[in-house]
């Protein structure tokens, strides 16, 4: 409560209809629990066995409120709503396939939308008022310990990081493209495929060509060791071009349960970054990626270090990756400054009454350490009820230093609630 009268009039009213909304869902939720069954046996075709394929459904609704302190647009308030709408056929002879549609309506319009929006607030990176055809793709598994899929998909690579859907904004990022899985030789996991088109989270096409290889082995309790491969090019438009890059990388990543009580968490990544065709720049720069942390009785904790690096004209960038995950939720690093970005975090979670609660804290600084952008302190409640709803409530506050260079000064302030239905 404090944080709601912390806001303006407007924003405390949308905060309270926003709330009221998400009580609604939860009581709704609870009463829908007990048709779920029914519901998901309909959208079956009455059949359990999907023998006439599914529909599939995803309602989203959430209030986000954004404010950068001491720069002219207004503070932005959000309400959208998030409709996917699918159907996933059975499975004949080995062939799959699926359509998605996708459809965003804004219920309010105090924000900058970037392809639809108003000027005169800060960003919301959600298009109003969009639709387009989020997925449709095909699968074939008629080869032994192999599927290949091509067509309009979503791609979540590793832990999103290079290649990810950007799943946190309302419209999420797909590809065009054909991906290969493999897995005839244990514990063994190849990947290989080409994106030609990206459709972004803006409901806009960027055309690449983008051959691309991940391969994991997983060595059971231990852990996993991933190598990638990504060869990014944009074609067309000449401003995408400086973006075109080829990076490498090697990951090792695990959680061992050490017993009931007690497990290890830890990743060790290294990644190599150099311009690519059609790129005008020159440059080759690493990243470094370290973690450490355990679980003991339900509570974890985390330390971590992210560095990508820049030679103060180009920066290690991750132009498809779900970048709101890392730097920060306030969104003030989606691209890597010119001087690169050094992020010494630390994660605290845990579970109370069935709600997951995190807390993160970020010190940024570039890559040497010597000049400091800012902290940021981030908080998350999420509740699920049952298979198909849940709530999440979620602030971040980033502080700048007092000494920032410009583009990292003014305080950030950003607020959301969110209620889901998922079939």
């Amino acid at each position: 409560m404090l944080l709601a009268t912390a806001l303006p009039l407007k924003t405390r009213r949308s905060w309270h209809i926003a709330c009221s909304a998400t009580l609604i869902a939860i009581t709704s939720s609870a009463r829908a629990g007990e048709f779920d069954e029914t519901i998901e046996n309909a959208l079956k075709f009455g059949q359990s066995d999907g023998k006439y394929g599914q529909v599939t459904f995803d309602l989203n609704y959430r209030y986000e409120h954004a404010n950068t302190e001491g720069t002219p647009p207004e503070p932005a308030n959000a309400n959208t709503f998030r409709l996917r709408l699918g159907y996933l056929s059975p499975n004949v002879f080995g062939w799959q396939g699926f359509a998605e549609y996708e459809n965003i309506f804004a219920a309010q319009r105090d924000y900058n939308g970037v392809s639809t929006g108003n000027s005169r607030y800060h960003v919301v990176a959600d298009p109003a008022d969009r639709h387009e055809l989020n997925q449709l793709w095909l699968t074939f598994n008629g080869i032994p310990d192999t599927l290949i899929k091509g067509g309009r998909q979503r791609i979540k690579l590793d832990d999103d990081r290079f290649i990810g859907n950007v799943g946190w904004r309302q419209m999420e990022m797909t590809y065009d493209s054909v991906l290969v899985t493999n897995t005839s030789i244990a514990d063994l996991t190849i990947r290989a495929g080409y994106i030609g088109r990206v459709r972004n989270i803006l409901s806009l096409t960027d055309n690449t060509e983008l051959p691309l290889l991940n391969v994991n082995y997983n060595f059971g309790n231990l852990g996993s060791t991933v190598a990638y491969g990504y060869w990014l090019k944009y074609t067309e438009d000449r401003a995408l071009f400086g973006r075109s890059s080829q990076t490498y990388g090697i990951r090792l990543i695990g959680s061992p349960q050490i017993n009931e009580d007690l497990a290890l968490h830890y990743t060790a990544e290294y990644s190599y970054q150099a311009d690519y065709q059609n790129n005008p720049n020159n440059f080759a720069l690493d990243r470094y990626n370290l973690m450490g942390g355990l679980t003991l009785f339900g509570i974890t904790a985390k330390a971590a270090m992210e560095q990508l690096n820049g030679n103060g004209r180009n920066a290690f960038q991750t132009p498809l990756g779900t970048n709101h995950a890392f730097q920060g939720w306030a969104d003030r690093f989606l691209a890597t400054p010119a001087d690169g970005i050094r992020d010494v975090n630390f994660t605290l979670g845990s579970s109370v009454l069935g709600a997951n609660l995190m807390f993160v804290y970020h010190n940024f600084t570039d890559d040497s350490g010597s000049i400091d952008y800012g902290n940021e302190y981030d908080f998350q409640v999420t509740k699920a009820f049952g298979k198909h709803y849940s709530v999440l409530l979620k602030y971040a506050y980033y502080a700048a230093d007092a000494n920032a260079p410009a583009f990292a000064q003014n305080d950030t302030q950003k607020v959301w609630v969110q209620g889901n239905i998922s079939f």
